[in-house]
């Protein structure tokens, strides 16, 4: 049973993140779990002979390598799938 004290923690601390914008650059990790992958599923996609590229383009800002989230998101509604 969940007492009244481990729902007051779990408030505060969702109050406390809805505060903090979401990031626009997630780094590879990130990328990884947003979509999904395996983090490993992500950085061979990446390299310029890579058997098979990653789908969505990186942006490189002072040697890290980050993902747009909204090329994320443009990149899931384009799935398609069964509805």
């Amino acid at each position: 049973m969940i007492d009244l004290q481990t729902i007051l923690s779990e408030l505060r601390q969702l109050r406390a993140d809805l505060r903090i914008p979401p990031k626009r650059l997630l780094n590879v990790a990130e990328t990884a779990r947003y979509l999904g992958v395996a983090e490993k599923t992500v950085r061979n996609g990446l390299g310029p002979r890579a058997a098979k590229p990653f789908p969505i383009k990186p942006v490189r800002v002072g040697g890290r390598v980050l993902f747009k989230r909204e090329s994320l998101d443009a990149f899931i509604d384009g799935l398609g799938g069964v509805e």
